[in-house]
């Protein structure tokens, strides 16, 4: 997956600033950065969930930007994970895995049935096959829903922010299974202000700011030895949120050892 020069304003906000990067077959690259920096922004803009205001966007050497494509077929190879699940009330599991199924792919009710049961037995739930979302925890919902974005066949999986609406102690299951599908050799780009998972499974660390790509490498360069000052300010605040510097109403900076995460 290739983005190139990247730009996408919403009026005159400008959100990206001409993105430049480059993912490989069966990489992870986990992008991390403050609130506002445009992560989330760049993966809609990957899969055309938002039109980019410039640039151009690559995914298995199909130009995803040029305005003859067939998005259909393009969303088909890309796989997306929200931070809500995004999974209908009134349908079960399988029935919300075999839907997209039928309806884009045109597959049959019983191989998309098949699909469907290997991709819950994958992320552990072909035991909640016939339950419904409401009666799921909220990781148990969001591992249907990587599920279901995997019974779709994609290329390349993107992840924003997989599990910010999750309890703590449902963080890990769902963090489990992308470590699997990464083991699997997955190409995967996540959004993620989890830094164990991307010290642990991503090839490659991206931080942004204010639209822009501010330093990217391996994570034991960027997380643990970042070479720019304010890469190394987020994650003092990030890894350890007590010590932060706080600003007054001013702007001026305040007292060490209080509390709060302003910009995260």
């Amino acid at each position: 997956m290739q983005v190139r020069g990247l730009h996408k304003s919403f009026g005159d906000n400008e959100v990206l600033r001409g993105i430049d990067l480059e993912i490989g077959r069966g990489e992870v690259v986990c992008v991390i950065g403050p609130s506002g920096s445009g992560k989330s922004t760049l993966l809609r803009c990957v899969n055309l969930l938002e039109e980019p205001t410039k640039g151009q966007v690559f995914v298995g050497g199909t130009e995803v930007t040029d305005p003859d494509v067939d998005i259909d077929a393009v969303r088909r190879r890309i796989g997306m994970v929200f931070q809500q699940f995004n999974l209908f009330p009134h349908l079960s599991v399988t029935e919300n895995l075999t839907l997209p199924q039928r309806r884009v792919l045109g597959r049959d009710k019983a191989r998309a049935a098949r699909v469907a049961a290997d991709n819950l037995q994958r992320v552990g739930l072909a035991e909640k096959a016939d339950a419904y979302p409401s009666s799921l925890s909220g990781g148990q919902q969001q591992r249907v829903a990587i599920a279901r974005a995997l019974a779709m066949g994609p290329e390349v999986m993107l992840f924003d922010e997989p599990t910010s609406a999750l309890d703590p102690e449902l963080v890990g299951d769902v963090l489990a299974v992308m470590r699997m599908l990464a083991n699997e050799g997955m190409t995967m780009m996540v959004v993620t202000h989890e830094m164990t998972f991307a010290r642990e499974v991503a090839d490659r660390v991206v931080f942004m700011d204010d639209g822009v790509i501010v330093e990217a490498g391996p994570p034991a360069q960027v997380i643990a030895n970042p070479a720019h000052e304010r890469t190394r300010h987020f994650l003092s605040r990030l890894l350890d949120p007590a010590m932060a510097d706080v600003e007054d109403d001013n702007g001026r900076e305040g007292d060490k050892g209080l509390k709060g995460d302003k910009g995260l």
